[in-house]
């Protein structure tokens, strides 16, 4: 009986000194960490590239090793682009991008907050029908409908012919992502709002555009991204070299028979550059967007 009694404290503190047993979810995910660093280079190795790239002379590029580091840095393919009139393409990209971002987020957000709070009106579902049907209509589709159209309006070679149809193809994906953010505020909260005596107007712009302003903001740079990245608008409908944009004037660095690849590429980083500050400014808010867009 004493034995009994002598061993069973010793097996029990045996057993306690065991470590526990780890979890399946407590290991760790080692081929998720490989594609992640695999992943990671695919992304990292072309932007090193085209960095160290735009540094180098046009003869150095054909001499030296591709990913090694310029032995000779220059900076005279920044100032070939800057020479060749990329301050003008530069503000011709942002008058196109901000005159077709802001008035498509504006009517998009009023459209989407009526579509919501108006649900039972049939003209408003068919208006709602009518923008979904435009997600399924491809820009290529459409080039030639709105070509004929900027000429009869006498638009053809203007920036507001770049203005008109990157309004219209922003519109459709913007209402159905700022549509699902309203549909997610408490009815309650309006409900509070239009007792406390506050107009249509006050509700829109006091209560849906605070709550949802990640949604906004998550439309807005996607919508610029696109916007400033076009290339196919701006080669139908433009001719002149003062309405080019920065995709388009790329295309001037090519010659007949050969390319400047360094200054190709540092036009491309200039180009790259607003879009990178756009980000750094709206990145928590483009994050927040995202993030509750996959949570839904």
């Amino acid at each position: 009986m004493a034995t009994t009694l002598t061993k069973e404290p010793s097996r029990t503190a045996a057993q306690h000194a065991r470590p526990p047993r780890r979890r399946l979810g407590d290991r760790p995910n080692w081929l998720g960490g490989a594609i992640s660093w695999i992943w990671l280079l695919v992304v990292i190795v072309p932007i090193y590239w085209i960095v160290i790239t735009s540094f180098k002379s046009q003869s150095n590029y054909y001499a030296e090793n591709p990913f090694a580091p310029p032995a000779e840095p220059t900076l005279a393919n920044y100032d070939l682009v800057i020479e060749s009139g990329f301050i003008r393409y530069f503000i011709n990209s942002l008058v196109v991008a901000i005159g077709a971002v802001a008035p498509a987020v504006a009517v998009s957000f009023m459209a989407a907050y009526a579509i919501v709070r108006g649900g039972g009106s049939r003209f408003l579902r068919s208006t709602n029908s009518l923008f979904l049907m435009g997600l399924a209509i491809p820009l290529q589709a459409t080039v030639i409908p709105i070509y004929l159209i900027i000429i009869r309006l006498h638009l053809y070679d203007t920036l507001l012919a770049l203005i008109l149809p990157s309004i219209a193809f922003a519109i459709p994906l913007s209402v159905l992502v700022l549509s699902n953010f309203i549909r997610d505020v408490p009815k309650e909260l309006f409900e509070s709002m239009r007792l406390d005596g506050a107009s249509e107007w006050g509700t829109l712009w006091h209560l849906a555009l605070p709550l949802t302003r990640p949604a906004v903001v998550t439309v807005t740079i996607y919508n610029a991204l696109a916007i400033w990245n076009g290339f196919l608008l701006p080669l139908i409908l433009t001719q002149s070299p003062e309405q080019r944009t920065l995709p388009l004037a790329l295309a001037s660095f090519q010659g007949q028979y050969s390319i400047n690849v360094p200054a190709v590429l540092a036009a491309v980083v200039l180009t790259t550059l607003p879009i990178l500050v756009l980000y750094v400014l709206g990145r928590r808010q483009l994050l927040a967007g995202l993030t509750a867009g996959f949570s839904k």
